[in-house]
């Protein structure tokens, strides 16, 4: 038996809606028709990501800093001009753009402090 992944992330998120608004108008995800009433679902490359309302008895508040410890990366072949609408939006960047093995690539904070970093190499 063999288990692949991840083919789904989610983020538990503060405000559904106005996630789901960043990363569709900010971030250029594509969203998916989702008959979840406490999710919205992306298209994200070979898997999918979604915002998603807090489980029962998370309280994202009393968290220290969300998603400590996971790296999550997108991929966008003009990471630098992402970068650059990112910046002009005021969007947190937590790792300056640079070339890599990954190609361009930075990490910004969303709107409930998650990092994500963001690569051109596909």
């Amino acid at each position: 038996m063999t288990t692949t992944g991840p083919d789904f992330v989610s983020f538990q998120v503060r405000d559904r809606e106005a996630a789901a608004r960043f990363y569709e108008e900010v971030v250029g995800l594509t969203r998916l028709p989702a008959p979840n009433p406490h999710a919205v679902a992306f298209s994200a490359g070979n898997g999918s990501f979604a915002v998603r309302d807090p489980l029962p008895g998370v309280d994202l508040d009393a968290i220290g800093s969300l998603g400590s410890g996971v790296g999550v990366w997108f991929h966008n072949e003009d990471a630098a001009g992402l970068h650059a609408r990112l910046v002009e939006q005021g969007v947190p960047i937590v790792l300056d753009l640079f070339e890599g093995p990954f190609g361009d690539t930075f990490a910004f904070r969303d709107l409930d402090g998650y990092v994500v970093t963001i690569h051109s190499k596909a």
